[in-house]
Order: structure tokens, then C-alpha cells, then sequence
């Protein structure tokens, strides 16, 4: 891969000093991976910065709207652009909203200009969420078997492509419940990546994801959960631990949180009723 090829991709490469096994010194090429400011425009105002790995923004945008509750759907978008100021370096994306879309004073006021790595702060921010999207519908039952279940993370890691390469990059991704990959995004932050997969889905019109499961390689933080709440996402896994404030979301929003999905073993922090047991 040629060094564009990798930036496209975000990656970035240079020179290392590496230790070796023996104790000697080597100069090595490393690949790592790319972090740059994204700035979120609405008519020109600036809603929200992120720091994220270039690439899929239009998606991360989306995702980063639907989950903030600013549109419901893909005709609430006019367009998304970037601006092509030679100042924005290609980071500043502007976002026309339809007239259907509806900015409210409180999601203003609750934006001003905020850096989306903080993720959600303080029981204000987490009662505006909740009002925005109502629990997981359980008219329709749900379940996925613990073998598919088990699959996953290798299928997850196995279509990560930029983690292999840098070793210190996120993924998320949407499965069907018979395992089949819907989309995968890569970034270094994961709340960016949930918001990249949920992006593709919102502007490919697949929502309400009610027969889906996300995975996310890292944590389960409560920004994780919500974003899957407003796609309507009803099983949510992590290879590693959740917070305390993601399992509370979960159990209120009846939504499945797992953790610790390390096959062969795993654990179900809320709503046990969406995974076939095999004692069952």
C-alpha cells in the first residue's frame, strides 16, 4: 500500500525505533492511526467538533444528528458537504437540513459547540436523550443463538482491516442474528465508529434496526447504548466492560447489553431474554 493509499484510509506511516526481543535497536516503518478535528456545521453554525479518523464523514455526521435526535430520517437531510475553504484543511462539513428536520431550542442549547469525545455529560444531557427515543419495542421477541453469538468477534475482528495494520484503532459493526456483516467502520474513537455504522445504515434507509446486533471492540460506554437506541438497535456486545451508567440505559430502554465477549465466554448485564441459553 502506497502512502496516499494508507491516509485515504487513515492511516498514517513513519519512522520508529523499535526494542527488539534480544534487547538490540531497530529503524522500522510504523503504521498508526490518524487523528484529525471534524467540525459539524448546521447553516453555517458550528454544531460540533470531534476528533476522529478521516474517512466515511458524510456518515458520521448522520449518525452523530439521528443519535442527537436532530433527524429521523434520510429525506430530514438536504445534503452534507465539505467545505472546501482551504482553511477547513477538509475537516469543516456543512449540513442543510430539510423542513422536516427540526433543530429545537433545548438540542441547541444542549450542543452550543461541543467536542463529541466527552460523549454525554450530566443527567440534563441523559434526560433529553431519553425523551428523544422511546425503549425498545418487545411486541415482536427477538433472540440469537450463543453459538452465532459467539462468532462475532472474530468476524468483527477478521473485517478490520486498519486494526491489523496500526493496532490502536475501534471498529463497530452491525450484524443480522444470523451473523451476517450489514456494515463495519474503523475509527479511533469508538463513539465515531458507532456513529459511522449507524450513519450508513440511517442514509441507506435501513432503520429501525430491530432484528440487528451491534458489536464494538472496545468498552460499552452509555454514549454506546444510546446510539444504539436511536437506531433502534436491540442487542448491544462489547468485547470488553461496560459502565455503570451503560447497564442502567440498557435496563431502562430494554435494550440486551453484553460484555466481556470473549469466547468462549461472555456476560448479560441487561435483559437476559434475547439470548437462546443452551440449557433452555
Amino acid at each position: 500500500m502506497s502512502a496516499s493509499e494508507a491516509e485515504g484510509q487513515g492511516i498514517g506511516a513513519g519512522s520508529v525505533i523499535r526494542r527488539k526481543a534480544d534487547g538490540g535497536y531497530e529503524c522500522v516503518t510504523d503504521e498508526v492511526a490518524i487523528e484529525e478535528p471534524l467540525e459539524i456545521r448546521i447553516g453555517q453554525n458550528p454544531l460540533a467538533v470531534t476528533m476522529r479518523t478521516p474517512g466515511n464523514d458524510q456518515e458520521l455526521a448522520a449518525g452523530f444528528l439521528l443519535a442527537e435526535g436532530i433527524v429521523r430520517a434520510p429525506a430530514d437531510l438536504r445534503e452534507i458537504v465539505r467545505c472546501t475553504l482551504p482553511a477547513s484543511l477538509g475537516n469543516v462539513l456543512n449540513v442543510t437540513l430539510s423542513a422536516t428536520a427540526k433543530l429545537t431550542p433545548a438540542a441547541a442549547h444542549r450542543f452550543g459547540t461541543i467536542s463529541t469525545s466527552c460523549g454525554l455529560c450530566g443527567k440534563t444531557s441523559i434526560e433529553f436523550i431519553r425523551q428523544q427515543f422511546p425503549p425498545i419495542d418487545s411486541t415482536t421477541p427477538i433472540r440469537i443463538e450463543v453459538a452465532r453469538l459467539l462468532e462475532l468477534p472474530e468476524r468483527l475482528r477478521s473485517a478490520q482491516g486498519n486494526f491489523a495494520r496500526t493496532g490502536g484503532i475501534h471498529a463497530a459493526a452491525i450484524f443480522d442474528l444470523d451473523g451476517n456483516l450489514i456494515v463495519l467502520r474503523e475509527d479511533i474513537g469508538r463513539h465515531n465508529a458507532v456513529d459511522k455504522v449507524i450513519g450508513r445504515a440511517f442514509l441507506d434507509d435501513l432503520l429501525p434496526l430491530r432484528n440487528h446486533i451491534m458489536i464494538v471492540s472496545g468498552r460499552s460506554s452509555l454514549e454506546i447504548v444510546q446510539k444504539a437506541l436511536a437506531a433502534a438497535i436491540p442487542i448491544v456486545a462489547a468485547v470488553s466492560a461496560p459502565s455503570t451508567l451503560a447497564v442502567n440505559f440498557a435496563r431502562e430502554s430494554n435494550q440486551t447489553l453484553i460484555g466481556f465477549l470473549r469466547p468462549p465466554t461472555f456476560n448479560i448485564y441487561a435483559h437476559i431474554e434475547r439470548v437462546a441459553l443452551e440449557s433452555e
